[in-house]
């Protein structure tokens, strides 16, 4: 009886998770062709839909405590979780009637209630999700608005306090605070590039990636090591998250690395060093670089173009670290060896046939338009359909992809020729989501939707097709099941891997508001700058230290989004006093810089915690080492502050 009902349990929340993903990706397409029978929402509207599917899923996904029961959920938590999808939903449903009162400054009794109670609850939500830091952080920013003054808060950032009805109007009801921009950004493209890492990882993607890796690099000196580096870097690209990243590629890789001569605390290290670089990987980010679009004003390809050449810079850095502590320990190659510079030299090789090959395509797209114009897009799509058929039977003629068992007795290299064939129809979702964002300078939402529903199609499609290919026609049937699954679980998965920043970036805002409504924002500027004299160098020191000590157990998105709302205006003035102009984009790629690195840096380093778990060493010593191998993200920083042509 109990399992039963506890399968009952898993099965509605794996179905509100599948509601969510549906319900993110019809408010994401782009042709409105059901406005004529449907209403089609704003983002005033969206964004408490998007939260209310982010707490209710994580009080049903995130017990209260360790010893909280796991075989069932507590009355309790599904009190909260209806309490707090109620908060979100009346401002969804009253958003005109909000519109009216609280919005033009005249809240209602019942409105302030709610928002308080909606406070409280979202605060809770994100102290099971993401631990208590930001629970804490927003509590203290929500206490130093409401009492202005104390004997705790210094006399530089003393205010008057803001009552109460205003405090919970500024923070809840009105659309800055919970509802404003990173809950905008969170509902409009990070849902969206999340899902399609998602998809793109259940499909088979993140395994080919990491094999494909693990051929080009596993017989070098140290190869596990340099492929995990590598195959971080890929799987970074689609996931954004660094504790994903760690846990998806480490299980593989950490206990390899073990193999050829790494302690445990060296291995998980690599991992930790490789993984966290993910998120200074374009495109996806860690969700940050959404957020800088937005709070710069600069289009997404400028974004990505000043992230690209220090995220590249930083991810050589590694192999080489990894290369110099193979070469220290002398480490035997796995299989046999093979010349560095020839591997080099093909890799250039192909990088510059993919260039030509994009550079004649997007040529080929031009001559296209301008013949045909009304005919662009079918034979645009018919196209792709036949370069994915015939891509997927050439993936046909081999066997599929298996995860290999990092601790099988024999360790078998594969070889670049047999992996690389077995998984090329994955490139395509990634070629249409570069192709919308660089070529047609496309938003990201709408290029991350094209991107997903082409990624939904090649699930569903490709074991059928690849049945065909095989003769397998018998199978057929099964395929198409097999096929409908992994787009459910992909799915399902995609929602569950968005709750927790669902939540943090809803807390989060609760800072920017504050910083909004007070002094503290102009203040504690003028703090820092008195703390460092008004020396530059100085003053990037002590911001880089409170991002790091912000980021100890603060997700990515929202200790970026705290930082760069207090200091990375900072930054730009005072660079301006010293006569150096820091591009305001500098500025927010310094902060975030320091903020990913406290995943790494103990006491809180969750990705080493998560690495230490795989290896078996010890967190801290982990996260020690992975601090010093991260040395070169935290110098790459103050590099581009000076030399801004770093950046581009």
């Amino acid at each position: 009886c109990i399992r039963d009902r506890n399968k009952s349990v898993a099965l509605f929340i794996s179905a509100m998770a599948l509601v969510w993903s549906l319900f993110q990706l019809w408010i994401a397409q782009p042709q409105l062709w059901f406005g004529q029978y449907l209403p089609v929402l704003n983002s005033s509207q969206t964004r408490p839909i998007h939260l209310m599917f982010a707490i209710f899923l994580a009080y049903l996904a995130y017990p209260a405590f360790k010893g909280s029961p796991r075989d069932r959920i507590p009355l309790l938590d599904w009190g909260l979780a209806i309490v707090g999808a109620a908060c979100c939903f009346y401002v969804f449903v009253a958003s005109d009637t909000l519109a009216m009162t609280a919005r033009s400054g005249l809240p209602t009794q019942f409105q302030v209630v709610l928002g308080a109670v909606g406070l409280v609850v979202l605060l809770e939500a994100s102290r099971r999700a993401l631990g208590p830091a930001l629970t804490v952080v927003g509590s203290l920013f929500l206490l130093y608005a409401y009492f202005g003054t104390g004997w705790l808060i210094p006399e530089l950032i003393e205010h008057e306090g803001l009552s109460f009805t205003a405090l919970m109007n500024a923070q809840w009801l009105d659309t800055a605070g919970v509802f404003g921009i990173p809950l905008g950004v969170s509902t409009a493209f990070v849902f969206l590039f999340v899902l399609f890492g998602s998809l793109l990882d259940k499909a088979g993607a993140g395994n080919y990636f990491i094999k494909l890796a693990f051929a080009g690099l596993g017989h070098l000196r140290g190869g596990p090591a340099k492929a995990a580096v590598v195959g971080s870097a890929m799987t970074g690209l689609i996931s954004g998250s660094s504790i994903a990243n760690v846990v998806t590629t480490g299980t593989f890789t950490i206990p390899l690395m073990k193999r050829v001569g790494f302690t445990s605390e060296q291995a998980g290290s690599v991992e930790v060093a490789s993984s966290v670089n993910g998120q200074i990987m374009p495109p996806v980010m860690g969700a940050a670089a959404f957020l800088m679009v937005e709070f710069i004003g600069i289009s997404y390809i400028e974004v990505i173009k000043h992230a690209f050449i220090p995220a590249v810079i930083s991810y050589i850095a590694l192999v080489y670290i990894v290369h110099l502590e193979a070469l220290k320990k002398d480490m035997p190659a796995l299989g046999e060896s093979k010349s560095f510079a020839g591997m080099i030299l093909k890799f250039f090789i192909g990088f510059a046939v993919a260039g030509v090959a994009f550079t004649a395509l997007i040529f080929a797209m031009n001559a296209l338009q301008s013949a045909l114009p009304g005919l662009t897009t079918p034979i645009t799509m018919t196209g792709l359909g036949i370069v994915y058929l015939w891509l997927v039977a050439i993936a046909a003629r081999r066997p599929d992809l298996e995860v290999d068992d990092p601790n099988d007795p024999e360790i078998k290299i594969p070889t670049v020729a047999e992996v690389y064939a077995t998984g090329l129809h994955y490139i395509l979702p990634i070629l249409v989501l570069v192709w919308f964002l660089m070529v047609e300078q496309q938003s990201p939402a709408k290029s991350a939707f094209y991107a997903t529903s082409l990624m939904l199609f090649i699930i569903v499609t490709q074991k059928p097709i690849k049945a065909v290919f095989r003769g397998q026609g018998a199978h057929l049937a099964a395929s198409i099941r097999e096929g409908i699954n992994d787009l459910g679980e992909g799915l399902i998965a995609g929602a569950r891997n968005m709750i927790g920043i669902g939540v943090a970036t809803a807390a989060a805002g609760i800072i920017v508001a504050t910083v909004t409504k007070t002094p503290i924002g102009t203040e504690l500027a003028g703090l820092v700058e008195q703390l460092s004299g008004g020396i530059l160098l100085l003053m990037l020191v002590f911001v880089g230290l409170f991002s790091l000590i912000l980021g100890m157990g603060l997700p990515t998105t929202a200790n970026y989004i705290v930082v760069s709302s207090l200091m990375a205006s900072v930054v730009v003035s005072l660079g301006a006093q010293e006569g150096l102009i820091v591009p305001l984009i500098a500025a927010h790629l310094f902060v975030f810089y320091f903020g990913i690195m406290a995943d790494v840096t103990p006491p809180v380093g969750l990705a080493s915690f998560a690495a230490a778990a795989v290896s078996g060493g010890d967190p801290i010593k982990t996260g020690f080492t992975a601090f010093f191998y991260s040395l070169r993200t935290v110098a790459l920083p103050f590099l581009f502050i000076y030399n801004p042509t770093l950046i581009l």
